[in-house]
């Protein structure tokens, strides 16, 4: 039997938006004939539209055979078999969006950042809790095929305790003078909630709390590389948020996370974001897909000689962790894990609250870059 569930679905004309959460999430499902519940129904996923350009709505609903769309946001909240409010759009519109539809009853899902500075974050939080809607924030990461076996490799043991951790993500996002650029221009205006602080510290903040362990204190340098950059219009303007950033974070267990994110970097390594995890007994290097890893058994023995070539292929002595399942997509991994939770109950820890943990962290990291020093990072209350 098939069991109907109504989705607002606003700022789904954006990159991220349509491709992650319309297509490969929401309409990947609906292909399938819906998601098994445990009683044999199947539920089924039906969405509605939302966007203030209806030209572009409607454009996006026609290409992919979506029947509902509507640029009244207040219509689609006012209707009560829609029971779910998700939004991908702009960071500093977000909070305001979600209220709104807590307010019409409505449980609540999001791209993250939540908002872009901690005190929005966590009102909006306790608004969600307090009205006793069902919430979460998205944090794909999570389920992503490398650090779902990166995970697996630390849960069994096989890297002894964490000593540190290297997060190395970016690439290089042209400027879009003589090639157009692959990120929205936004992403380079402060003003407009741009940054890779931003943007990106919230992923590591519950990469890290997942993964490596509690996180103690953070330092953090930011840098605006290139100072100008052409729109989406070929008009230049002035790039006035980080477009690389630099941190060191300490944890509690000892172990020590260093990060950097850049969209000013060419790539030489095995993804766009790369996780290397050194353990006492063995290490690890995950991407988006894959993870190898080097017990101490099989860890070579170089010794440093500047006057000879190196003649050790150090790439030679990591294994790769097989497929040993087919993986989701990350992010529909994480819908339907939030579906289940607002039709089962089942339980969903990746709430709006978890995701102030990510604001609070872009903005000490913002705070340390200003003044220069190490900043401890308290526990949030509610």
């Amino acid at each position: 039997m098939e069991r109907r569930i109504g989705i607002i679905m606003h700022g789904v004309t954006g990159r991220m938006g349509m491709n992650q959460h319309l297509i490969r999430s929401i309409l990947a499902i609906r292909a399938e004939k819906g998601m098994p519940l445990p009683n044999g129904d199947r539920l089924m996923p039906d969405p509605i539209l939302v966007g203030r350009n209806a030209a572009k709505v409607e454009h996006l609903a026609k290409e992919y055979g979506v029947e509902r769309w509507t640029d009244n946001l207040d219509e689609a909240l006012g209707n009560p078999d829609d029971t779910i409010f998700f939004d991908a759009g702009s960071t500093q519109m977000r909070a305001e969006l979600l209220k709104k539809a807590i307010a019409a009853g409505k449980h609540v899902y999001c791209e993250k950042p939540i908002a872009d500075n901690l005190e929005v974050a966590l009102d909006l939080a306790r608004t969600a809790e307090a009205a006793g809607v069902k919430n979460g924030a998205v944090q794909d990461k999570l389920w992503l095929p490398g650090l779902l076996k990166l995970k697996q490799a630390i849960d069994n043991g096989a890297l002894g305790r964490i000593l540190d951790v290297r997060i190395d993500f970016g690439y290089w996002v042209f400027e879009g003078d003589w090639t157009p650029a692959q990120r929205p221009s936004w992403n380079y205006r402060k003003e407009d909630g741009g940054g890779v602080i931003l943007d990106m510290m919230c992923h590591w903040r519950y990469v890290i709390d997942n993964l490596f362990g509690d996180v103690s204190s953070v330092v953090c340098r930011g840098a605006i590389h290139i100072p100008e950059r052409w729109d989406e219009n070929g008009d230049r303007y002035d790039a006035t948020a980080d477009d690389a950033a630099y941190a060191i974070v300490e944890l509690k267990n000892g172990a020590i996370v260093q990060i950097a994110s850049s969209w000013c970097t060419r790539v030489r390594r095995d993804d766009l974001v790369t996780f290397h995890v050194n353990g006492t007994h063995g290490s690890a290097v995950a991407g988006l897909t894959d993870c190898r890893i080097q017990p101490r058994e099989t860890t070579p023995k170089p010794v440093w000689n500047p006057d000879e070539k190196q003649k050790m292929n150090f790439f030679d002595d990591w294994q790769l962790i097989p497929e040993r399942e087919p993986f989701n997509n990350a992010f529909k991994a994480q819908w339907e894990l939030f579906l289940r939770h607002v039709v089962l109950d089942t339980p969903f820890r990746w709430t709006l609250m978890e995701a102030c943990k990510g604001v609070q962290f872009a903005e000490l990291a913002l705070k340390s870059w200003d003044e220069k020093r190490f900043i401890d990072v308290p526990e949030l209350g509610k």
